[in-house]
């Protein structure tokens, strides 16, 4: 299994936007098959602080989850909303 977690940190005047987009993205995520789990989460102390925290059955499951028309419509989106690129680190489940 791969884990993938994706930092960001959205534009005060674009919070809403992003998290009804990456809402969208994390529930059609979570129906694709290979997906072991998809999460959106806030930093708790700093909302503005996001990251997806996500878990792959194998590197296929990622590259067909990165051709999916949601992923390739709405992550492209995500350079407007947040305040740089995303941080992005692919880890291998160990256990």
């Amino acid at each position: 299994m791969i884990a993938i977690v994706a930092k960001g940190r959205c534009k005060p005047e674009t919070l809403e936007s992003f998290l009804t987009l990456a809402t969208e993205l994390a529930t059609e995520s979570q129906r694709e098959a290979g997906c072991m789990f998809y999460h959106l989460t806030q930093e708790q102390a700093d909302p503005l602080a996001v990251a997806f925290v996500e878990c792959w059955q194998d590197q296929a499951a990622i590259d067909t989850h990165n051709r999916t028309p949601h992923y390739t419509r709405i992550v492209p989106q995500f350079a407007a909303l947040l305040d740089g690129p995303m941080d992005v680190k692919l880890y291998d489940v160990v256990k």
